[in-house]
């Protein structure tokens, strides 16, 4: 049985922005980065004081890092956030960890597993490393997810929808 990690990740550390010891995130996870939220970075938790940005390019500003090059030292370090101070999601919504591992079906066909889930510019999609070899991109639609049980750590997914029919 694969390990869960008791943390999600936020993102990474960037290059600096400003003289303050302002950053921009890279690969980050908007939900995760509030102004007044805790991170863990270098293996220390420390509070947002700034939030600014877009969604796609935040920046941040972490209590205790007070200059570029302080920020700079910290350049390429993942930010993670624990689990149980993650905000909660909505109906049908997911975090990344919670998906990937899952088996991919088709009613009872089997398919595959997900091996990740992809952020794409029009809608994230899960990647599935099928069975008998290959890949598949499903995009988190409701036409192309039909079902998903976390607790079964089961997908069902409409092929006929991915023009893959029966």
């Amino acid at each position: 049985m694969r390990r869960r990690s008791a943390s999600l990740q936020a993102g990474r550390v960037g290059r600096a922005h400003g003289l303050d010891g302002s950053f921009y995130v890279t690969d980050p996870n908007p939900p995760l980065l509030t102004e007044g939220g805790e991170v863990t970075v270098a293996g220390v938790v420390r509070t947002i004081v700034r939030r600014a940005g877009v969604h796609q390019r935040p920046i941040v500003r972490l209590e205790g890092v007070g200059d570029r090059t302080a920020a700079e030292a910290l350049r390429g370090e993942p930010l993670t956030v624990a689990r149980a101070e993650a905000p909660a999601l909505g109906e049908g919504e997911w975090w990344a960890h919670q998906l990937e591992g899952c088996a991919v079906r088709d009613g009872a066909r089997p398919i595959g597993t997900v091996s990740a889930l992809l952020a794409l510019p029009s809608c994230e999609v899960l990647q599935v490393r099928r069975e008998h070899g290959g890949e598949l991109l499903v995009p988190m639609v409701r036409d192309a997810i039909r079902n998903v049980d976390v607790a079964a750590r089961v997908i069902d997914v409409s092929l006929e929808f991915l023009g893959e029919g029966r």
